[in-house]
């Protein structure tokens, strides 16, 4: 389980997550198990926990344990499952940790890394259509630019994007050496590694579908929730952080809050920690893609049902 991935802010997730151990709990973001794990061992008997994950390589991590009910699909079908379940009445917690796996990252093949020279493929889900290679080869330059600048945060997107056309416009750009080769007259020498992260991180988000499938889930987590029940997302970048806060904040990602005719504020959730909380450096030390992690954690109102 380690191997496959380190659960990062593993105690301080799981410790604010569960309120009731013979409660009904989703990991939405199985990977490795490990979150999972550590709720089942503070669960009783009655407790349960619904998993999800739509990479095929998570169910080789499944846990032998009879309380766990492991999905192989995309977490923004929560609340559908959640009620094919039978629990119409709401859970009791939801977690997600929306990082990529240690493992999707360390195997190359799948071409989440810049490290390996491997196909543009970067898909959680291999049987989806959309691969990196797709959309460098077949985005045009504007649709580029903004993926970079937006998903990114890349300065001179426009460049990027401008590059890579340049480059395939004379053949096709089908793995990540060709991709690095093509901007490396604007990769900076002395911050590579950030450099190409921030690229690598807008093609995943994209190919994925990360940001509207994080729309959908926290809608879906926001009405499966009972009253009371509690909410735990453990963000990687600023993007998907400042999603989770705006929802929290108001029930939707823009942070438009919504009055009734009293003029009363319509919020699904009560935020727990008004400041997210961070990994400490102990951890840092002994992972290093625990860094940029963010835990928000929220409680269901009475006042959304």
């Amino acid at each position: 389980m380690s191997e496959y991935h380190t659960p990062v802010l593993l105690n301080e997730s799981i410790s604010a997550l569960i309120t009731d151990r013979s409660g009904i709990y989703a990991d939405a973001t199985y990977g490795g198990g490990g979150h999972t794990a550590e709720i089942l061992s503070r669960l009783d008997d009655k407790g349960k926990v619904i998993a999800f994950d739509r990479d095929p390589d998570a169910a080789a991590n499944r846990i032998d344990d009879s309380r766990l009910t492991l999905i192989r699909n995309n977490f923004r079908f929560i609340h559908n499952y959640i009620l094919f379940e039978g629990h119409t009445g709401g859970i009791d917690g939801i977690l997600a940790d929306l990082g990529v796996s240690s493992h999707q990252f360390d195997t190359p093949e799948r071409g989440f890394s810049f490290r390996y020279e491997a196909p543009l493929d970067m898909r959680m889900n291999p049987d989806a259509e959309l691969t990196a290679a797709d959309v460098v080869n077949g985005y045009e330059e504007e649709a580029l630019e903004k993926i970079f600048r937006v998903y990114g945060e890349v300065d001179n997107s426009r460049k990027v994007a401008a590059l890579i056309c340049s480059a395939r416009s004379s053949s096709r750009i089908n793995t990540t050496g060709e991709l690095d080769k093509a901007i490396e007259s604007i990769t900076p020498s002395f911050a590579a590694h950030k450099y190409l992260a921030k690229i690598y991180q807008a093609l995943r988000i994209e190919v994925n579908q990360e940001m509207r499938s994080l729309e959908k889930f926290l809608e879906g987590a926001a009405a499966s929730l009972k009253p009371g029940g509690r909410l735990a997302v453990i963000t990687y970048h600023s993007l998907e952080d400042r999603m989770v806060k705006n929802f929290i904040r108001s029930g939707n990602v823009e942070g438009t809050i919504k009055k009734d005719m009293y003029g009363n504020a319509e919020v699904p959730f009560r935020a727990i920690n008004r400041k997210p909380v961070l990994p400490r450096e102990e951890e840092i030390a002994s992972n290093t893609r625990a860094r940029s992690a963010k835990l928000r954690v929220a409680e269901k109102t009475e006042a959304a049902i």
